[in-house]
């Protein structure tokens, strides 16, 4: 499999594209003044603490209180804690977190005191004693390898921490991995040092720009190149992967061509594409996204595909081509929480076994963790995906003006029957002589037009003429009915 990383950078925002066979696969945002704070360690001072939530509120020093459950507070040995939160933490104690998830929509952002440090390889957990490997690392004899070297390295230099070895970390040289520890292991002394002299709320330590994170967390042995159009950034990456990942090295260039680089690659057609609730299918069939606070729903149409057999195959066909291209789509759009998933019904089992298998599969390449549910009775399969940051539609747009976020309005003929009832209302209140009714150009054209009728009838009913006048900045909801 070709891929390739695509990097575009402007002083405002930084922008990521990981595209796989000339396919956009995902993308990522990092705006200068919304920067991502997952991985950032802070000095924080309990404000609230909610025994009825088993949590509490800590002030890090953002425009929002974070929010730190129990379960997330390790004890001096860096074991969980099954205690009351009341017993764990008080209000006015100062307290190292790091955040594990953006602030999203209205929440804050959610806390641990089970420190983590990433580098290319490993991943640093000062509280732990122990190792351990991904999961995504499936060959046991690698997996023992990798776990000796971890084992022999923390029992040598007892009090540094644990680790554990990322994908990445696979077939890699022990000398790599042990130069990486001692890296990690140096850093965490700086990083309790600063937490020692400092007494205010406050970061601590922050992560790498989006940019080198995405040197970091993004690249595989499968990426050829990665592109990057501003020079600036190419003087820090180079060094950065000449001293932390030397085999990625060569295969970073700059870019300087005419065509801006997103263009060249239909990553802003995709990015465009990404914001529309309807995702069609080469088949003739499309996907309908809808994404709330509470979880994303997508739905499965045949729309104009007709199988050359029957409907059965119709609908399996459909379902096989929905199942890759939704796994496309949560990581483009990058979804996450719980996702419910309404394939077309199918009648037979292998069908669905299939449908779900494919699911899976192209879910492995998915660089957030998800898990899947067989097809319910109901035929729905439901599933989750990690969620540590905004979607690309939360980063890029905010709720319509017009409908709050409803995704419909009132009609025009909705509204003018509101003014109707208005008119009534304020006729009966008070003595004037005229009523003005101020709407938008939709709504005064409907009721000189359709409703002329009912206008006159109800202007003869009050005994007072209504006048009208458009508002070009009203939207189709908006009116104003003004006694004169």
């Amino acid at each position: 499999m070709s891929e390739e990383i695509l990097i575009n950078v402007t002083p405002p925002e930084t922008r990521v594209a990981v595209v796989e066979n000339g396919v956009v696969q995902e993308i990522i945002i990092e705006r200068a003044e919304r920067c991502g704070l997952v991985g950032s360690i802070y000095k924080g001072r309990i404000c609230r603490v909610l025994p009825g939530m088993q949590a509490a509120f800590v002030d890090i020093g953002l425009e929002r209180a974070a929010f730190l459950h129990a379960s997330d507070i390790l004890g001096p040995q860096g074991e969980s804690r099954g205690d009351q939160i009341h017993e764990l933490v008080h209000e006015g104690d100062m307290i190292v977190v790091q955040v594990v998830k953006d602030p999203l929509g209205t929440k804050g952002a959610r806390l641990t005191t089970n420190i983590s440090i990433a580098s290319r390889y490993l991943v640093c957990m000062p509280a732990l004693g122990s190792t351990g490997v991904s999961q995504k690392i499936e060959d046991e004899e690698e997996r023992r390898r990798l776990r000796d070297i971890l084992q022999r390295y923390v029992e040598a230099h007892e009090g540094e921490g644990g680790f554990i070895a990322r994908t990445a970390a696979e077939a890699v040289q022990e000398e790599a991995l042990l130069k990486d520890m001692a890296f990690l292991a140096k850093l965490w002394r700086g990083v309790k040092d600063r937490c020692a002299l400092v007494n205010s709320v406050g970061l601590i330590h922050d992560d790498l720009p989006l940019a080198l994170r995405a040197l970091r967390d993004l690249v595989t042995p499968e990426v050829e190149r990665i592109r990057i159009d501003s020079r600036a950034m190419v003087d820090k990456a180079v060094p950065f992967a000449g001293k932390y990942i030397p085999e990625i090295k060569g295969r970073i260039e700059y870019y300087q061509g005419e065509r801006p680089l997103f263009d060249l690659y239909g990553v802003e057609d995709e990015i465009k594409k990404a914001l529309h609730r309807k995702v069609s299918l080469k088949s003739g069939g499309h996907l309908v996204i809808d994404q709330t606070e509470a979880m994303t729903t997508i739905d499965i149409n045949t729309g104009a595909f007709v199988g050359h057999r029957n409907l059965e195959e119709t609908i399996f066909k459909t379902n096989l081509e929905a199942a890759q291209a939704i796994c496309r789509q949560l990581r483009l759009r990058n979804l996450g929480g719980i996702i419910i998933i309404d394939f077309i019904d199918m009648t037979e089992d292998e069908h669905k076994r299939q449908v779900l298998r494919a699911l899976e599969k192209c879910l492995a390449r998915d660089h957030a963790k998800t898990h899947i549910t067989e097809v319910s009775s109901l035929g729905l399969v439901e599933m989750t995906r990690k969620r540590t940051r905004e979607s690309l539609e939360h980063v890029l747009c905010e709720p319509c003006p017009c409908c709050g976020g409803r995704g419909s309005i009132k009609t025009a003929e909705t509204t003018c029957y509101e003014i109707f009832r208005e008119i009534l209302r304020e006729s009966r209140q008070f003595e004037v002589e005229t009523l003005l009714v101020l709407a938008s150009q939709e709504v005064i054209d409907r009721l000189l037009d359709e409703e002329s009728a009912h206008l006159a009838e109800l202007e003869e009913f009050i005994g007072r003429p209504i006048r009208l006048q458009a508002e070009a900045l009203y939207t189709q909801e908006q009116y104003d009915v003004v006694l004169i």
